[in-house]
């Protein structure tokens, strides 16, 4: 399998909010030329600028979750872990205001459309199921023979030992990686032609078609496609933190949806703008771009091992 990786995914959202300042005959010639210049120069200032201020808020997040962590660890007083905790959250708060203002503005779909209706997104088509109802509906239904009775005091079935594991086992699994069969290709932070900056995820190479799964349980938060990350599904987990699944080439579940851990969201593939078929996956704090943390060791916090 050739090297693939996410193509150039820019924080769109926060550039268009800038650009939107710009005068609309900054382009004329003369005097116009050198405003826009100036007003180009000044938004890209403005994007670095918002774009730190989001990257701080995202270092300061983590920082206070972990002193949160430990306190309970170390079994602290319950004032200094709300105190904690309320820290965390306020700069949770803060930085989920600024990045859906700036997808509000920009037309993100997270932040615009998260139901992906109206971006005619590849979802799975029920026609299929809604006729095997119908069939099933008109067909008789077959007579049942009886159940033979069961003697008086008759010795309750024991389970099968190695169902019982199995059962224990998955019931035990509560994370999961986001697929199968994958080789690790692009990592988070990664630089180079294919990013303007810093890649927000981690790329899983699979060929297209390749089932996707949730890693946790949660609840689906948006499904949506149209921009860089093509077909995509965000899920929201019970810590608070969200996890995106992009580029897909179908999607099988809704917004609003409850999952569980290991449940098919979708099928891998190459929309939006990729090299090639992959999963890009990403962890977030919020539901937006801007607001990711390095996804491999939040999933060892998950005790998922992923195999490199």
């Amino acid at each position: 399998m050739r090297r693939v990786s996410c193509a150039r995914v820019l924080p769109l959202a926060l550039l268009l909010v800038t650009l939107a300042a710009v005068p609309a005959d900054a382009g004329a010639g003369g005097a116009g030329a050198g405003a826009s210049a100036g007003a180009s120069a000044s938004a890209v200032g403005t994007v670095d600028a918002v774009r730190g201020e989001a990257a701080h808020a995202v270092r300061a997040h983590e920082t206070a979750r972990t002193r949160v962590d430990r306190l309970r660890a170390a079994d602290a007083l319950p004032t200094k872990i709300q105190s904690a905790e309320r820290r965390r959250k306020k700069i949770r708060a803060d930085l989920w205001d600024m990045l859906w203002a700036a997808g509000r503005a920009s037309g993100d779909p997270v932040a615009v459309n998260k139901s992906g209706r109206g971006g005619k997104c590849a979802f799975q088509s029920r026609s299929k199921k809604k006729s095997k109802g119908k069939s099933k509906a008109k067909t008789s239904p077959k007579a049942k023979a009886p159940k033979a009775p069961k003697p008086p005091n008759a010795p309750k079935a024991k389970p099968d030992k190695a169902t019982a594991e199995t059962k224990a086992r998955d019931t035990a699994r509560s994370w999961t990686a986001p697929t199968r069969d994958y080789w690790l290709s692009a990592g988070y932070a990664a630089s180079g032609a294919h990013w303007a900056h810093r890649h927000t995820g981690q790329d899983f190479a699979v060929s297209t078609g390749t089932p996707v799964y949730a890693v946790g349980p949660g609840t689906v938060r948006a499904t949506t496609c149209g921009d860089g990350f093509g077909n995509q599904v965000v899920v929201r987990h019970p810590d608070g933190y969200f996890t995106q699944y992009a580029h897909l080439s179908r999607i099988d579940v809704r917004a609003g949806k409850r999952v569980k851990a290991g449940q098919r969201l979708g099928l891998s593939g190459a929309t939006g703008n990729v090299t090639g078929p992959h999963l890009h996956f990403e962890v977030r704090i919020t539901p937006y771009l801007g607001s990711s943390v390095p996804p491999l060791p939040w999933l060892r916090r998950k005790d998922v091992r992923v195999v490199r």
